[in-house]
């Protein structure tokens, strides 16, 4: 186990991965769009790539049960994302000249980037799940979350700081110059962690078919797979609609809207660490905020449809999702631990349902709202859209009420009727 200064350092390396994983849907995803004037679907479609990718997520958490470390992994994982980033900006100056070649090159390179998430946020995760103690994974996962949406800042506005004025040429220099950051951070990070945690239990599964198969038995892990796989649904369907839903229904200019997304990350910072806080003190269990924060974020949608003020409606939806993920990922956490020597191939099966979700959410997102807008005005295309998210929170406070019993241990944890998909 390691104290507060310890999780903080290791907690850098998510801001290594959150800051590269940002770089394709903020800054690639602008370059294609209106640089390149290429359709949006394009990086769409790159992204919904890496995160099909990350299904991998399983066999990478297994082999660092395995192989007895997860810092190979964690470091090698932020190498890989960075090299599929290198590749993406390539392709970008590629596409000057050759669309052909550049979307070759694209494909590649949101593979590794793909690879190198699940790869080294698995591993990261379960590096933290094992080294902080059992009263603290609430607040480390605040803070591993915390540390995501820095370093996704910190890339985001250090590159685009760094571009001007842009040029093919200025992004080739700094693309590599930030990986080199993440890659320097990451090292930092991981430096002698594990071996202040002592040697690694040994598997009971060496091979990657049995141990899925021994993970999928546990009624705890399956039905929390399904917790993860719904409520992480719920979590991102609203993502690709609520800045159109503030053009179109209440006639926000962009900057406007993109304020609107900023007060709402804004208030899931705060209620993360004002989740985080309060659990290192003792006040609430994670059951608690994970309860609490899928009904506030319900209550936020169902204002937002039935069209109450715009801005504290979404700052509701906000602070509902920051108390969630402090309880749903500091859950994650000690679930995973509780199975010595599977706590990686735990946490990538978590990994895999968690990124089919975000992967399927905004194609269903979306698809809902082009359906329904055809046949009903904006309003209430949204309103069904917000209504159906609030009712997946709904359902997923539910079983977390079942399945995040404090009083049971993980592995005694009666399974809810779910299942994972459903």
């Amino acid at each position: 186990m390691i104290g507060w200064g310890g999780i903080a350092r290791l907690c850098l390396a998510n801001a290594a991965i959150g800051g590269l994983a940002a770089l394709p849907v903020n800054l690639f995803n602008r370059l294609m769009t209106v640089e390149l004037a290429l359709p949006a679907l394009l990086p769409g479609l790159l992204v919904a790539l890496h995160y099909g990718v990350q299904l991998t997520r399983p066999v990478w958490g297994h082999r660092s049960d395995t192989r007895g470390g997860r810092t190979p992994f964690v470091l090698g994982g932020v190498a890989v994302v960075g090299l599929g980033v290198i590749l993406a900006a390539w392709g970008i100056s590629v596409a000057e000249t050759s669309g052909a070649s550049a979307l070759i090159i694209w494909i590649a390179a949101y593979v590794f980037i793909g690879l190198g998430i699940g790869a080294a946020g698995t591993s990261f995760l379960a590096l933290l799940a094992t080294a902080a103690p059992d009263a603290r994974k609430g607040a480390a996962a605040t803070f591993a979350w915390l540390m995501l949406i820095a370093g996704a800042i910190a890339a985001s506005v250090g590159a685009g700081i760094a571009l001007e004025p842009y040029s093919t040429a200025r992004l080739l220099t700094v693309i590599p110059c930030v990986v080199a950051v993440a890659l320097i951070l990451t090292a930092i990070a991981v430096w002698g962690i594990e071996r202040r945690c002592g040697p690694a239990p040994a598997p009971e599964e060496t091979a990657l078919g049995p141990a899925l198969r021994a993970t999928w038995a546990d009624p705890a892990a399956k039905a929390f797979t399904g917790f993860v796989f719904l409520s992480i649904l719920a979590f991102y369907l609203s993502e690709l609609v609520l800045e159109p839903f503030a053009g179109h229904v209440h006639g926000l200019t962009p900057d406007a809207s993109t304020k609107l997304s900023g007060g709402k990350d804004g208030a899931a910072l705060l209620g993360m660490i004002g989740a985080g806080l309060l659990s290192t003190l003792g006040l609430g269990s994670l059951r608690a905020w994970a309860v609490t924060g899928c009904i506030i974020s319900a209550a936020g949608l169902v204002a937002l449809g039935a069209g109450a003020p715009l801005v504290p409606a979404t700052v509701t939806l906000g602070l509902g999702n920051g108390l969630f993920v402090v309880g749903a990922i500091g859950s994650m956490m000690r679930l995973a631990a509780a199975k010595e020597g599977a706590t990686g191939t735990r946490m990538g099966v978590f990994g895999a349902a968690q990124a089919i979700a975000a992967g399927l959410a905004g194609l269903i997102a979306t698809g809902i709202l082009d359906i329904a807008r055809l046949t009903m005005p904006d309003s209430a295309a949204y309103a069904t859209v917000f209504a159906i998210e609030a009712a997946l929170f709904l359902w997923a406070a539910l079983v977390a009420l079942r399945l995040l019993d404090p009083h049971k241990t993980p592995a005694t944890t009666p399974a809810p009727m779910i299942q994972p998909g459903e």
